[in-house]
């Protein structure tokens, strides 16, 4: 079930998350991080490369991937990879886990109290764990043959 999108963020507050985070705001981090956080979607770099310059024409794919991998950093953004060649950048730090639909591509969130874990692996001596990250790969059903 798709998340509605809340208000767009004004550029003001966008700059004023940047800095709060440590991550200085230009023009094309606001730019790229009012997509992300406006829309609260999954998006790939590419996605967000041609959202961004269907509005303003001067980000280039360099700075999308540096800026990602910012707000990655600052845990901004969590990272999905969904397969080696398809990774989505996804506004929503909190747990939760992904319907990966195999025959669109989209990725939706599954909703916490939908998916039910017995118990966690024991981590290696010395390890602890970080994080879970649960994709469901789905499809369109085929019809029943006789």
């Amino acid at each position: 079930m798709p998340t509605r999108s809340p208000a767009p963020m004004q550029r003001g507050e966008i700059a004023d998350m940047l800095r709060e985070h440590g991550i200085a705001p230009t023009h094309q981090r606001i730019e790229i991080a009012g997509v992300m956080f406006s829309r609260h979607e999954h998006f790939s770099a590419d996605q967000l490369l041609e959202i961004v310059n269907a509005r303003y024409s001067e980000v280039s794919k360099a700075t999308v991937y540096n800026s990602l991998r910012l707000f990655l950093e600052k845990k901004l953004v969590r990272e999905v990879i969904v397969d080696p060649t398809r990774v989505f950048y996804d506004p929503n730090t909190a747990p939760h886990h992904h319907f990966y639909n195999m025959a669109s591509g989209e990725l939706t969130d599954i909703h916490d109290d939908s998916l039910k874990l017995a118990g966690m692996p024991i981590a290696p001596e010395g390890m602890e764990t970080d994080s879970i990250d649960i994709i469901v790969r789905i499809r369109p059903s085929q019809p029943a043959t006789a």
